[in-house]
Formats: structure tokens, sequence, C-alpha cells
């Protein structure tokens, strides 16, 4: 339980900090945890692919997952931007 705890905490302040970064309103905190849970398994699966550790402190997750979250977030506006036609 504690794990999960933790996870949602590092989710929370990493979606905070990529709305802060990417200009995005944080509007849904549900929104904002999934969006830094999913930037942290993506800046995880980055920061393996190059050659970094995959575990760290509590500052080492935030920025972590806050990079992963930016990412995901400038992929998906790509994509969305591909898509509406612009």
């Amino acid at each position: 339980m504690g794990g999960l705890i933790y996870w949602l905490i590092i989710g929370l302040i990493a979606g905070f900090l990529t709305g802060k970064v990417m200009g995005t309103p944080n509007k849904d905190v549900l929104v904002t945890i999934i969006t830094g849970i999913i930037g942290a398994f993506v800046g995880g699966f980055v920061m393996n692919a190059l050659g970094g550790s995959f575990s760290g402190g509590f500052i080492y997750n935030i920025i972590v997952a806050t990079l992963g979250a930016v990412l995901v977030t400038w992929l998906y506006r790509k994509f969305a931007a591909r898509q509406s036609g612009q």
C-alpha cells in the first residue's frame, strides 16, 4: 500500500510540473496523476535505454517522471495536431 501511495504522490507532483512546463492547466487531479505515472514509466524506460539508473531517490524519481510526462505530452500534441490537419 505504501508503494502505491508513493507513486500517486510522484505522479501528482510530476503531472503538476508537466502542466507548468507545457502550459497545460491542471484542472483534474486524476488526469494529473495519470499523466505523471505514465511519465514515470516512459521516463524510466528512456533512462534505462540511455544507460541510466532505473531507481533513485524521491527527487530523482520526480525529475525522471516529469521528463517522461513532458515527452508524452509533447508527442500527444504532435499527433493530435497531425490528426486535426494542422
